[in-house]
């Protein structure tokens, strides 16, 4: 498989190709996490594809300006121009006069690739061997909205990051002991969301 950084050269240098294999390589994992952090007021006015367009024109407008030291830090890059663009969006709708929150959220579209983005969820929870794809996204996503934001926090940087445990507690403030913790009790904590009867309601 072609590294990334020599994929960012190849972009650099004007290789068509380069764009779409560098950008494809992580397309599962930014949908995935755009779903998860955009929650239920953006996912029900906003398209994660769109988001991750934006994302990616943004990111490929500013490719002369930085250098990567890895593919991980590459992959940061992404998801934090992600975050901050969610967080607009989110800001723009609860300023809104008519309060968006407490419309029901939309489930996940088509373009949105539903078997590869069920197959990035598996990374931060247990599949239903009896959902289909789409029913399984629906019920990781009621699930995640419900836990704590510490608890989302850090399952989301450690599973869908993939921070190192080091990174993660510097990141979160806290000693390499207090993340596993916090981790597991996140962890279980969604496991009890995802088998408890509202996860399950509308499957």
């Amino acid at each position: 498989m072609t590294d990334s950084m020599e994929l960012l050269e190849r972009l650099r240098d004007g290789d068509p190709d380069a764009t779409e294999r560098l950008i494809g390589r992580h397309l599962p994992g930014l949908r995935a996490y755009v779903r998860v952090q955009a929650g239920p007021v953006v996912r029900a006015h906003e398209e994660s594809t769109d988001i991750v367009q934006s994302v990616c024109r943004e990111v490929l407008g500013k490719l002369d300006r930085f250098r990567y030291p890895s593919e991980a830090g590459f992959k940061r890059w992404l998801y934090t121009t992600a975050l901050r663009k969610i967080r607009d969006r989110y800001d723009y709708y609860v300023a809104a006069k008519r309060d968006v929150r407490l419309e029901e959220p939309a489930t996940a579209s088509a373009s949105c690739s539903p078997a590869d983005l069920a197959q990035v969820y598996r990374s931060i929870a247990t599949p239903s061997r009896a959902a289909s794809a789409n029913e399984e996204i629906a019920r990781i996503e009621r699930a995640f909205d419900a836990l704590p934001e510490r608890y989302r926090e850090v399952i989301v940087q450690a599973r869908l990051l993939g921070l190192p445990r080091a990174e993660l507690a510097e990141s979160l403030g806290m000693t390499e002991n207090a993340v596993g913790v916090l981790l597991f009790r996140a962890s279980a904590k969604l496991a009890g969301l995802l088998d408890g009867p509202d996860a399950r309601r509308k499957l």
